[in-house]
């Protein structure tokens, strides 16, 4: 038997961007497997608890493939999918977005009747 899957919740910018990157089944496996491990990405210093997840592009490898940038509040507050890049294009996000990241998830951990941790 499954464990509880956690809601998942595609924002525009993650869609826009993931559709030039994936196949539809590639992008709907991540979003499975984080259904199943919404813990499983690094909390990045600075951004009020957004998490980063290596995925693996075609042929690429963890080493080569994208990085997914989603925000998980808890349990009763849905996983938000915020963007996601390829490590060829950066290796992180810059001070600044991670600012505006933490800016974002609290308005979203708000508006879902929440404390931010």
């Amino acid at each position: 038997m499954f464990g509880r899957m956690q809601t998942v919740v595609e924002l525009p910018e993650y869609l826009r961007k993931i559709k030039k990157l994936l196949i539809k089944s590639d992008s709907e496996g991540i979003v499975n497997y984080l259904a199943c491990h919404p813990k499983a990405g690094t909390i990045m210093p600075g951004t009020g608890g957004v998490r980063k997840f290596r995925w693996e592009g075609h042929g690429a490898g963890k080493r080569g493939g994208l990085r997914i940038v989603y925000y998980f509040h808890n349990e009763n507050t849905p996983l938000f999918l915020l963007t996601v890049f390829g490590k060829n294009e950066k290796t992180n996000l810059t001070k600044s977005e991670r600012n505006e990241l933490a800016k974002f998830v609290c308005v979203l951990v708000k508006s879902y009747g929440g404390i931010n941790e």
